[in-house]
């Protein structure tokens, strides 16, 4: 499984952003929320993006905290290939090309960041994640999970997939591209809004919620503390 998934994201590396608008229907809503809850009182925080692909997500918050410290791991050499093409100006990226669930990281982070990966592990594998995104985080550390989730039902689901194949075969993509996205899609493993959240708080965090939900893309916002807004 490990293979073919790095197989198909290194295949697509180089058409990979444009594909993103093509194939998110609720692109902006999905990561402008995402950047929207990616917040820390410090001027230079250090965020760890796991599955950063080609650097996406860390451009959309670097724009809101440019002096962040980033590191950015994906399992894609080619994937990591073309963020350092987006970051060749920032001396504040490290990249890392290797498989998340296995790195053995090295400090701690201020935010953990991912957009549209962890689906891709198994359930087990999400939740040994989860636990090791806890111990990871300074004290005051937030989890942001820009991702895919399954309907409470498989009918939803179902729905879902019909919802989606229509959207882009009314894009731009090209009909090749559309069959290889669809091909990647048969690697989902999304789990359920409702067990996610279970399994956030299990790994310790103090407050956790889906503050964004379009279909199955749901965003996910977890932190170590629980959040004062009095």
């Amino acid at each position: 499984m490990e293979k073919s998934i790095k197989t198909l994201f290194d295949q697509v590396a180089k058409d990979y952003d444009f594909q993103r608008h093509q194939l998110i229907p609720c692109f902006d809503e999905f990561y402008g929320t995402a950047v929207d809850w990616v917040n820390t009182p410090k001027q230079k925080p250090r965020i760890l993006d796991l599955g950063a692909g080609t650097g996406l997500f860390a451009a959309f918050v670097q724009q809101k905290y440019p002096l962040a410290e980033f590191t950015l791991i994906d399992l894609s050499e080619e994937m990591m290939r073309a963020a350092r093409l987006r970051f060749e100006h920032s001396k504040q990226v490290e990249y890392i090309a290797e498989d998340y669930t296995k790195y053995m990281f090295k400090q701690k982070y201020d935010i953990v960041i991912s957009s549209l990966s962890i689906h891709h592990l198994s359930h087990e594998s999400k939740q040994e994640l989860f636990h090791t995104v806890h111990e990871l985080l300074e004290d005051d550390g937030s989890f942001i999970n820009a991702d895919q989730a399954a309907g409470s039902l498989s009918c939803f689901d179902l729905a879902y997939k019909d919802k989606w194949e229509r959207h882009i075969g009314k894009g731009d993509l090209a009909e090749q591209a559309i069959e290889s996205a669809i091909e990647r899609r048969k690697l989902d493993q999304n789990a359920t809004v409702h067990d996610q959240l279970q399994w956030l708080h299990k790994s310790g965090f103090a407050a956790a919620d889906c503050v964004y939900k379009h279909h199955e893309f749901a965003v996910f916002a977890a932190f170590k503390q629980v959040l004062n807004y009095s």
